[in-house]
Order: C-alpha cells, then sequence, then structure tokens
C-alpha cells in the first residue's frame, strides 16, 4: 500500500487512486461512472465500512485513546487527487509504514486512520463495493451488472461466491472447476466478445489464469 500510495503521488496527471485486492472483481464501466459523480479536486475517500463500530487505537503520538472509521480493501476504495495531497505528510517518505507500525493494523485500517482521525475525512460508503465479508448470494442477480466489486471466500469450505442464477443460455456460464469463483462466468454475462466466453467455442482458460480485474 506505501509502494501504491506514493507512485499515484509522482503520477501527477491522475486524477483517483483506486486500491482492490487480488481477489475483487472490478466492473471498470462502473466503477468510471461512480467516480464521474465525485469532484476530484474535493476531499473524497469511498468504500465499504466491515465493522459495526469504529476502532479504537492508541494515539502514542497524542497519548490518548482514539476512534475512527475506515474503508476495508477488501471490498475496495477511492481516493480524490486532493485527499492524497492532504496525506503527503503521513505517506511519502515511509511515514505510512511507521504510522502503521504504532498503532500494529493492517494497510487499509491504518489509511483510515490517517484519513478519518488525522484529516477528518469521513468515509464515504458505496454500497456497490462489496468484499468476501459479506454474503455474495444475497445480491439479486438482476443488480449485478450495477455492482462495481465483488469477490469470493471459501474459508468454511462452502464457497461465498455471487449466485448466477437467471443468467440466461445465450450466455456461456463455465463449469465449477474452471470457474469456482463465478467471476469469470460474470465477465462473459458483461463482455461476452471475450475470446473464452463464445458459446461456440471450446476455449479454455489457462490453468493459472485468475477472475478477470
Amino acid at each position: 500500500m506505501s509502494v501504491e500510495l506514493e507512485t499515484f503521488v509522482r503520477m501527477k496527471d491522475k486524477l483517483w487512486f483506486c486500491h482492490f485486492d487480488d481477489d475483487n472483481y472490478v466492473n471498470v464501466r462502473q466503477l468510471e461512472a461512480l467516480l464521474q459523480d465525485y469532484n476530484p479536486q474535493e476531499d473524497w475517500y469511498l468504500g465499504k465500512i466491515s465493522t459495526n463500530i469504529p476502532i479504537i487505537v492508541n494515539d502514542k503520538r497524542k497519548k490518548k485513546n482514539v476512534s475512527f472509521w475506515f474503508a476495508t480493501g477488501g471490498a475496495g476504495f477511492c481516493l480524490s487527487r486532493a485527499l492524497v495531497s492532504r496525506m503527503n505528510p503521513y505517506i511519502t517518505g515511509g511515514q505510512f509504514k511507521t504510522i502503521g507500525n504504532e498503532i500494529r493494523l493492517p494497510d487499509d485500517v491504518t489509511l483510515g486512520f490517517i484519513v478519518d482521525y488525522l484529516l477528518d475525512v469521513p468515509v464515504t460508503v458505496i454500497h456497490t463495493f462489496h468484499s468476501h465479508l459479506e454474503p455474495l448470494k444475497s445480491i439479486k442477480f438482476e443488480r449485478l451488472s450495477q455492482q462495481i466489486s465483488l469477490s469470493f471466500s471459501n474459508n468454511t469450505g462452502d464457497m461465498n461466491v455471487i449466485s448466477l442464477e437467471g443468467l440466461t443460455s445465450d450466455f456461456k456460464i463455465l463449469d465449477r472447476v474452471t470457474d469456482p469463483t463465478r467471476l469469470l462466468s460474470f465477465h462473459c454475462y458483461l463482455y461476452p466478445s471475450t475470446k473464452y466466453c463464445a458459446n461456440d467455442t471450446k476455449t479454455s482458460i489457462p490453468a493459472k489464469q485468475g477472475p478477470a480485474h
């Protein structure tokens, strides 16, 4: 995360910093549409909260306990250029890692500490961001194409994946061995012209290829 943020700081022509984990599927068209609704020259912290109560940590610099909210990296989040510029003293020169080590919490929580607590910019909750912590089958099929990020998990042996009930025979549904996360099949629904998605081809997915990002 520290490297990502410092790289973005150097990319002066970019308006938004967005981070998604490697188990996320990102519907780029919907993400672009979302960002059109927000001004990158204003402070915006867009994401999804995964806790019911704020995080409480000890701020060693001020020697007191503080509370704050954070957007989970499991669902992804976006920061405006203006906000990242304000974050500079806390993210460049290794400061992001230093702060993370001080509060002894993961990178997405460290980001929330900086943004919500130190800079007083709250999380704007985007309900179309989704992490593996949510019951993904509860997202109705007719709403799937409107979501920005989707994920999956298999922590309990019962795959937590999106439901493709409602997908017609006009679109290719890959078998569960090839597509256990169901995200490749969802990609075929969004982009049916993708080579491996055509119903009349036997093209297979390379064994090491993951969900399309």
